[in-house]
């Protein structure tokens, strides 16, 4: 990595600008290189992922990497694999779940970082706020509008998809297609990013 991308990093993991609005205070969580083929831009990290430190360190991560068809290692190589989220530290649990991913952490630095990703071949925009940050006007009206028009997203190098929380269990019953119909060509997608 350049000297001016590890002190972005840097910049970015010393981060403190929504401390006072976080319950267990600030731990930007990512990962990223200029060498990185793939972006999952998601939400925002969980408890667990903040107790960690590591992206995507739960439930959620499990069947993410199922989804992708690919392993831990592959996942966790920066290398390859860029986790950029829309908050980049944990928002605290609301009602339905965790809250929001701040708003003021996408706007401060995804501008300074996603520019220098410069051999990204495909972005994978994981969830409602990472889809309206990433396709703004062009998403749907719903998650699911925005993942069923996936083919046109995907000829922008954007593929969207939902959480692979496991609250999600109810949204995948209720759309069968986006395993019988997706997962293969996100699979296929995913090998050719990462491959040589």
């Amino acid at each position: 990595m350049s000297a001016t991308f590890d002190t972005l990093m840097a910049r970015i993991r010393a981060c403190r600008l929504c401390e006072s609005r976080l319950p267990l205070g600030c731990r930007p969580v990512l990962q990223a290189s200029p060498r990185a083929r793939l972006l999952i831009v998601s939400q925002a990290p969980g408890r667990k992922v903040h107790e960690t430190g590591i992206p995507f360190n739960d439930p959620s991560g499990e069947r993410l990497r199922d989804w992708l068809g690919i392993d831990r290692s592959t996942f966790y190589d920066a290398g390859k694999v860029a986790i950029v989220p829309m908050g980049f530290c944990f928002p605290g649990t609301g009602s339905n779940g965790d809250l929001p991913p701040r708003p003021e952490c996408a706007p401060a630095w995804h501008p300074q970082l996603l520019p220098r990703l410069e051999r990204l071949r495909l972005t994978l925009a994981i969830g409602q706020y990472a889809q309206a940050g990433l396709l703004g006007g062009q998403r749907g009206r719903t998650l699911t509008e925005t993942v069923q028009g996936w083919q046109r997203h995907l000829q922008h190098g954007v593929l969207p998809l939902p959480h692979p929380s496991p609250r999600n269990r109810l949204w995948l019953a209720r759309n069968p297609w986006f395993e019988s119909d997706l997962l293969s060509v996100l699979r296929k997608r995913v090998a050719e990013a990462l491959g040589d």
